[in-house]
């Protein structure tokens, strides 16, 4: 197929698609999907090779958020009955992600509810990444606490932060439609704060909340411009109790489809397959490993995933391996341009990032392609009695 050829060569010279291009990958029919998984996988190998980062959520602080985000179980308004409470002290938060560590995690990402982090805030994380730090050897840490004030995202850095994640979620044309209480612009700023003040930046989008392909690939090329070092890429847990409950619009191909495409658009990125991998690509996933380089291992903030042991075996079973501590994440050209300080990591750029297109119509799942029953509420791990999933 010509456009996967053509894209393959963009991909190896990091080279942006066309905005037709990516369009075309999400409207690939099933009977090319392996094709396009092939053809995004030689893209992925060439930067990552079959190495897999594997990393860890710690929900500092669950549910009571202020935020009205249709997506989140945790926001205003939210009926999902989750776990809720309050900050977990630094030994709490340490323990916790000493577990995911034990399970072959390189990266803890600490997240908290909330709008942002009040200094007090900022305080308490820092004293919980010192805590993590000192003991696990060479652990990253990844901050995710909301929209940052001045000064907050260098206060993290010099904690010992290495990154912040906040991602953009979805298009600036329908970000209205999905979250009011605060903007698009919001979040792009605090993307911009966190890679100014040298934080490795990370920034991904949620597809299957009914946006249509042209909201996909406006949300990718906006990251791609922002140029952060990682993308998580999450597919909708549609929780009952919130707005977005009855939203099913996806199925493991088009799961598949819209990895290429973020592959093909950020090709030398860390792509992470994030939430809701195991309700919509299902026995699918280890498809996926050839298209991302980087998954979170066990549970997420409110819902539970896949057992971590389960993990570790769909990725040596899948003939990948498990990405050490000793090993640097990244290609050669954007750690050396990290390390320096720069603003752009070369290639245009890539952040969770025209010409004008047809717009296609988003593929839909349809109401027998509902699972609610693979969405399970997280109730064991960070802010309980029992073991975490690592």
């Amino acid at each position: 197929m010509d456009l996967l050829n053509t894209l393959v060569d963009k991909g190896l010279r990091r080279e942006l698609p066309t905005r037709e291009e990516a369009l075309a990958v999400l409207a690939t029919s099933d009977d090319d999907l392996l094709d396009v998984v092939a053809a995004a996988g030689k893209v992925r190998r060439q930067w990552f090779g079959r190495r897999v980062k594997l990393n860890y959520l710690v929900n500092l602080k669950s549910g009571l958020c202020p935020e009205d985000c249709s997506y989140c179980s945790q926001r205003l308004g939210s009926k999902a009955e989750i776990l809720k409470y309050t900050w977990l002290k630094p030994d709490e938060a340490s323990e916790a992600a000493a577990a995911g560590v034990a399970g072959g995690a390189k990266r803890v990402c600490l997240v908290a509810s909330g709008r942002g982090p009040t200094d007090r805030d900022v305080d308490r994380v820092s004293k919980t990444i010192a805590a993590i730090k000192e003991q696990n050897e060479g652990v990253e840490v990844c901050a995710c606490l909301g929209l940052l004030s001045e000064g907050q995202a260098e206060r993290l850095r010099d904690a010992g932060a290495d990154a912040y994640n906040h991602n953009l979620n979805t298009s600036e044309g329908t970000y209205g439609d999905i979250t009011t209480t605060h903007t698009y612009a919001d979040r792009v700023d605090t993307v911009r704060k966190a890679h100014d003040a040298g934080l490795s930046a990370c920034s991904g989008l949620i597809a299957g909340m009914g946006e249509s392909d042209e909201d996909l690939v406006d949300v990718v090329f906006a990251l791609r411009e922002l140029d952060p070092d990682s993308v998580p890429v999450n597919f909708l847990i549609p929780f009952e109790g919130t707005p977005l409950a009855k939203e099913w619009n996806l199925t493991p191909q088009r799961a598949l489809r819209i990895l290429a495409m973020v592959r093909f658009v950020c090709p030398d990125v860390e792509v992470r397959l994030a939430g809701g991998r195991e309700v919509h690509l299902r026995t699918l996933q280890p498809l996926a490993l050839h298209l991302v380089n980087s998954i979170f291992l066990g549970d997420y903030l409110t819902s539970e995933g896949q057992a971590g042991k389960a993990d570790l075996e769909m990725i040596t079973d899948a003939g990948f391996e498990v990405e050490g501590s000793d090993t640097t994440t990244l290609p050669a050209h954007r750690a050396d341009a990290a390390a320096g300080g720069c603003g752009s990591h070369g290639g245009g750029g890539c952040a969770p990032c025209g010409d004008t297109a047809e717009e296609t119509a988003p593929e839909t799942a349809g109401a027998s392609g509902a699972r609610p029953d693979l969405v399970a509420v997280r109730r064991r791990g960070a802010g309980t009695d029992l073991a975490p999933n690592a």
